[in-house]
């Protein structure tokens, strides 16, 4: 396959969308590093300290000095105190970080209505019709990079492609603050060289899996057979399969359907009575609650995960035939749960409650009187 050229059999690629994905450069850290110029040029974590915690908790980020060391988000706070001692650890301020993501959305909002954030610190935004009327999605993208730094103070990446993949394994091509452009005639090349690791979607274990079968960079993967793929990744085969060859046709959703809303809690000091887990569940279960109608959801089924001291993990879940609305529901039945469930031979390392099943917040359960229910070149580009 020639770059941009499809063979007979290949299936159809679509290049007719304009997708920027905007990534900000260590958002929590850089966001601390701004309303505390000091620890500028300084190994910030944002994990409570491991000595403050007894060792738990995990790394939510950490600044490209604290990079340095090899610290990176979802490492244990511990790991990353004994590659970094001198790490300045920060517990996180999260209600900051929200009103800082709400003021970038704010600016994508300025150029199109047709973007999906995937975090705080992450969207797409697809800009095939932009508000600017700018042709150029690369000149789109250098603007809205101008403009979150001068409003915020904080720097971010952008990969900009036609389609989604694409335009995420771009956008961390050249970070921090860089830009990265992938058009139709270039991502043949792009896809080839990159390691299988960076393939947005594809895990440790996966790798681990995929080195096995030879399978080291896109080119490798590229060689694969359709068949063979599906054979030893299932349904994640086929899809990389066609994202290898540039193919994906997600569309950029502005109103995500989102499937659950949930909390959990790591504990520094393992739980060991019932009056301690009633009142962490009842806890959770209220933020549980405000958090759905933020998004103003409901849903039917309460799911509760339990860690032991052990590492031992179980989840259990009960679905009602009415909407969970509010905290006192959700924690009775996230307690009876525990109840069916109850162990006190081993401490309690984290509690989590989700509800999911969810629906917009109209839908309201109806009881009939009669019967009961049962439960390159960028210029246009």
């Amino acid at each position: 396959m020639k770059y941009g050229v499809l063979t007979f059999d290949d299936p159809k690629i679509e290049t007719n969308r304009k997708i920027i994905h905007i990534d900000m450069d260590a958002f929590f850290a850089s966001v601390e590093i701004r309303e505390n110029p000091s620890l500028e040029g300084k190994p910030v974590i944002i994990a409570k300290h491991p000595k403050e915690s007894g060792g738990r908790g995990v790394v939510a980020t950490a600044s490209y000095e604290a990079r340095k060391y090899g610290i990176h988000s979802a490492m244990s706070a511990q790991k990353a105190y004994e590659l970094c001692p001198k790490g300045i650890f920060i517990s996180g301020h999260y209600d900051l970080y929200r009103d800082v993501s709400k003021e970038i959305r704010e600016i994508f909002k300025s150029y199109t209505d047709v973007f999906e954030p995937l975090s705080l610190d992450e969207a797409y935004l697809d800009v095939t019709n932009n508000k600017k009327g700018i042709k150029s999605a690369t000149v789109l993208a250098h603007q809205i990079q101008r403009e979150i730094w001068e409003k915020t103070r904080l720097t971010s990446s952008a990969g900009v492609s036609y389609n989604k993949f694409i335009a995420k394994l771009a956008s961390d091509y050249k970070k921090p603050s860089g830009i990265t452009t992938i058009t139709p005639e270039d991502a043949h090349e792009f896809l080839m060289t990159l390691p299988i690791e960076k393939y947005y979607g594809v895990g440790k274990k996966t790798v681990e899996r995929m080195h096995e079968l030879s399978i080291y960079n896109g080119k490798d993967l590229y060689e694969m057979s359709e068949m063979k793929l599906i054979k030893g990744f299932g349904k994640m085969g086929y899809s990389l399969y066609l994202k290898v060859r540039g193919i994906d046709h997600s569309v950029v959703s502005p109103d995500r359907n989102r499937k659950s809303v949930g909390k959990e809690t790591t504990f520094s000091k393992d739980l060991k009575t019932e009056s301690e887990i009633r009142s962490a569940l009842s806890e959770l279960a209220k933020q549980v609650i405000e958090s759905l109608m933020k998004v103003k959801k409901h849903g039917k089924t309460a799911v509760l995960k339990i860690r032991y001291s052990d590492f031992e993990t179980i989840t259990r879940r009960k679905t009602m035939n009415y909407y969970i609305k509010d905290e006192e529901q959700l924690s009775y039945i996230a307690q009876d749960l525990w109840e069916e469930n109850n162990t006190l031979q081993r401490g309690i390392r984290l509690l989590g409650i989700t509800v999911t099943n969810l629906d917009p917040i109209l839908y309201e359960n109806i009881e009939l009187p009669l019967w009961k229910r049962k439960e390159t070149n960028y210029e246009n580009f």
